[in-house]
């Protein structure tokens, strides 16, 4: 008789644990549909909203910069975005810009990175650290520079232009 008390009397404390992890269940589902929906909803305004475009809908500095150092290249397509500019040529090189038309990024596959473009300080470093090499890529952001050559190895500089790293 005892025994029976003693369940009756933890019965109500087990439901209300029951029900409580019941609803702590329901509410997790709910949070991961909410979540899954506003992620679902904000996805496509992130997503690359590129559009093309002519040359001439470039910024002036970008198009100065295409004629004087790809003049003999054929532009395969031209696009922008909210914040850049991409212009990728036929011959594989690709240059990206930023909304002021300063250069973000010069790929060259087939080539090398026109040396006009280079910073005179990375020119010097990879000549004498890495002779008969070429600089196929660079990129430049607020931090610095990050350079890839035709050997695979890729530094890169701060803005002061001091190697900071070096991967191959």
């Amino acid at each position: 008789m005892e025994d029976y008390k003693n369940s009756h009397t933890f019965a109500p404390e087990k439901n209300k644990i029951l029900l409580i992890t019941k609803n702590i269940t329901i509410m997790k589902k709910i949070i991961f549909i909410l979540l899954a929906l506003v992620t679902i909803i904000c996805l496509p305004i992130k997503a690359d909203n590129d559009r093309v475009i002519t040359f001439d809908q470039l910024p002036q500095k970008a198009q100065v910069m295409l004629k004087k150092n790809f003049e003999n290249k054929v532009p395969l397509v031209i696009t922008a975005d909210w914040d850049d500019y991409k212009v990728m040529y036929q011959s594989g090189e690709k240059v990206e810009f930023d909304k002021n038309g300063e250069w973000k990024e010069i790929e060259c596959k087939t080539s090398m990175v026109p040396v006009e473009l280079i910073p005179e300080q990375i020119k010097t470093h990879v000549n004498a650290t890495f002779p008969g090499t070429t600089i196929i890529k660079i990129d430049r952001d607020r931090r610095g520079y990050s350079v890839k050559l035709n050997n695979g190895m890729e530094p890169e500089y701060n803005k002061q232009f001091q190697l900071i790293d070096l991967d191959d």
